[in-house]
């Protein structure tokens, strides 16, 4: 198991930018694909983007691809999202999750179902 905790949330307004954060506590998080979720009240919770071990294998959901840049530090065992060009649609509670897999790349895991670990969560609110 890992710990996941997620910050970098807050209120901006549409148009502007907001870098999130999560920081998990695995001595080996360089063996963990790491994925961005995001929920509404009443829906489900959706895939935003995925990394894979490096740097050089994210996948995106459509709804956010262009805007957003998912990457990680492996040395500070730390995640990120840079969210750009933000829209009143992106207002959700964003959650970090992670799953341990010798799979290097991240376009396998896009469903909630394939990541066993989760943080709190953080809410980004965008006003229009």
């Amino acid at each position: 198991q890992v710990q996941l905790v997620e910050s970098g949330g807050g209120l901006v307004q549409t148009g502007d930018s907001l870098k999130l954060s999560c920081a998990a506590s695995a001595q080996t998080f360089s063996s963990y694909t790491m994925g961005w979720f995001r929920q509404t009240p009443g829906k489900e919770r959706e895939f935003v983007a995925a990394v894979g071990w490096s740097d050089g294998s994210p996948t995106y959901a459509d709804s956010v691809k262009g805007r957003f840049t998912i990457s990680r530090d492996n040395a500070k065992n730390t995640m990120y999202l840079q969210m750009n060009s933000l829209k009143p649609e992106d207002t959700a509670v964003y959650y970090c999750a992670a799953r341990r897999t010798a799979y290097s790349g991240s376009d396998w895991y896009t469903r909630r179902d394939d990541y066993n670990n989760w943080g709190q969560g953080t809410q980004v609110t965008v006003s229009s």
